[in-house]
């Protein structure tokens, strides 16, 4: 397996990430994006399980997306969902355009908000994708930036400040005022790709309640793709070891299915 750094670059910020290719040509392509706060540190064991299985499988840094040492460039007051879906266009278009790539086979996938960005990009780009993998997606946003509390910040949704904090992360407005309207139900359903959810049962920042109404979304699509939803046992917001090893055999198995 190859380890590399990479690049690219969206409306002139640097995206950078790394790459874990195997050895071939015309590899599928895997692309994992990480959640709120966090960086593609977070999510590289997902990107090497996905080298293993025979993927040129990418992780990177969202713009303005991380309080954690971020390798991209950008301002976390500028940063939102909306944003972070162009970022992550940005990374489909860098990587189907590498000549051992092969641009029709892309899996896309992402944890918490990274998540819900990845299920918004794919109804975006809808057949351009081929598999779509959630864990544990926030697709419970719109509403929290609707009742003004989102995690740790809380504001008043009728008057969101220009920049405010959600823990040691400074928001910008652009963070509430791009999903204040947003139905995530409406926005993710466009997808029609066989679809796998991973979720944990004790979850307490996305209520399995935003999961399974989002499982009900893509099954009633005028589509015959499967749609696999697990939940672990004891699994929180950002899975253990242990619970990690559940949730990679499950990526496994789906992407090794649907091969």
């Amino acid at each position: 397996m190859k380890k590399n750094k990479f690049e690219c670059v969206r409306e002139g910020l640097t995206i950078r990430g790394m790459e874990f290719r195997p050895q071939g040509d015309h590899l599928p392509i895997a692309i994992i994006c990480h959640g709120f706060m966090a960086n593609h540190k977070t999510v590289v064991h997902y990107a090497k399980a996905f080298a293993e299985a025979g993927y040129a499988s990418y992780c990177f840094d969202f713009i303005g997306g991380s309080v954690m040492m971020s390798k991209s460039d950008g301002k976390t007051t500028d940063m939102s969902v909306i944003t972070e879906t162009r970022d992550l266009e940005s990374v489909i278009e860098y990587t189907q355009n590498l000549e051992y790539t092969d641009e029709k086979e892309i899996v896309l996938m992402g944890c918490s908000q990274g998540g819900f960005v990845a299920a918004l990009t794919a109804a975006k780009l809808k057949e351009k994708i081929a598999r779509l993998i959630l864990f544990y997606p926030a697709l419970c946003i719109p509403d929290d930036a609707r009742a003004g509390k989102m995690m740790f910040a809380k504001f008043d949704p009728a008057n969101v400040p220009d920049t405010f904090y959600c823990g040691p992360m400074k928001l910008g407005k652009c963070y509430v005022s791009d999903v204040l309207n947003m139905d995530p139900y409406e926005e993710i359903k466009e997808y029609a790709g066989p679809v796998l959810i991973v979720h944990g049962s004790n979850d307490k920042i996305v209520k399995t309640d935003y999961i399974e109404r989002a499982c009900e979304v893509y099954r009633k699509r005028d589509s015959k793709e499967e749609v696999r939803l697990h939940i672990i046992e004891k699994g929180n917001h950002g899975f253990t070891k242990k619970h990690d090893q559940i949730a990679i055999g499950y990526i496994k198995e789906f992407i090794g299915d649907m091969t």
